[in-house]
């Protein structure tokens, strides 16, 4: 059995774990931790065995995303038996740091997701058996092919309407008026006219008809429209925890 934690309120620590359990390829049971309302979603945790909080007995696997100490901080050590990998992505270091326990998780290996702080890969250092980059790669998806411009967002509505401002203001600064598709699992109330909207997961890769991609600057939407960078646009949003404005100037400084 495989016991994921995953929690957060958003689609991302969900979606990362499917490409992390197809990149490892890892079979058997899985069950995750995690409060999003996504995770009542066929298409993102099929499959999958949902909880509130993390029992690691019986397992043969503990992976723990992003946060290495759980969301608040709230996980410790993990009893011996099975093996404990860390998923480590970007984050609010100084933010983040305040909450880890007295007793934390310890890793037998943490996989390094994208580039980290220099302070956040040190502490992993001292918890983890081996610190390794690793590349993930996607489940096998149908291109989602639209005509001219396509928005991927999550919400909530106001970032998703801030996107499609932006977008809107993009194409006007350019002089042109592309087709606009919103991909995301909810339809603002406010989508200007003309926007059409397309719930549809996963949002890729796309397909030869897509001109423009514009998204916020979350760790799956830059990580999976890399190869189309030259098309890819970003606005990042503030979190608590996730830095999306480094991910995005590290974006900009790349391509």
């Amino acid at each position: 059995m495989i016991v994921c934690y995953a929690a957060g309120d958003g689609l991302g620590h969900l979606t990362r774990l499917r490409s992390v359990l197809h990149t490892l390829r890892l079979d058997g049971p899985v069950t995750v931790v995690t409060a999003s309302p996504f995770a009542a979603d066929p298409r993102v945790t099929g499959g999958w065995r949902i909880v509130p909080s993390l029992d690691a007995a019986g397992a043969e696997e503990v992976i723990i995303d992003a946060f290495p100490a759980g969301l608040k901080g709230d996980l410790a050590r993990i009893p011996p038996g099975p093996r404990v990998t860390h998923l480590a992505r970007l984050l609010r270091w100084d933010a983040y740091r305040p909450l880890l326990p007295a007793d934390p998780p310890r890793f037998d290996r943490t996989f390094v997701l994208e580039p980290l702080a220099p302070a956040h890969t040190a502490y992993l250092r001292t918890v983890s058996g081996r610190v390794a980059p690793l590349t993930l790669t996607d489940p096998p998806a149908e291109p989602l092919d639209v005509d001219g411009w396509l928005i991927v967002h999550s919400g909530p509505d106001a970032e998703t309407l801030e996107l499609v401002a932006y977008a809107r203001d993009m194409a006007a600064l350019e002089g042109v008026a592309p087709p606009m598709t919103l991909v995301s699992p909810h339809k603002p109330d406010d989508l200007p006219p003309g926007v059409a909207h397309l719930d549809a997961y996963p949002a890729g890769p796309p397909g030869p008809n897509v001109e423009r991609i514009v998204t916020a600057a979350g760790f799956n939407a830059v990580r999976q429209f890399a190869p189309w960078r030259d098309i890819h646009r970003v606005l990042p949003f503030p979190r608590s925890l996730d830095d999306q404005f480094a991910r995005a100037s590290r974006v900009r400084r790349e391509g």
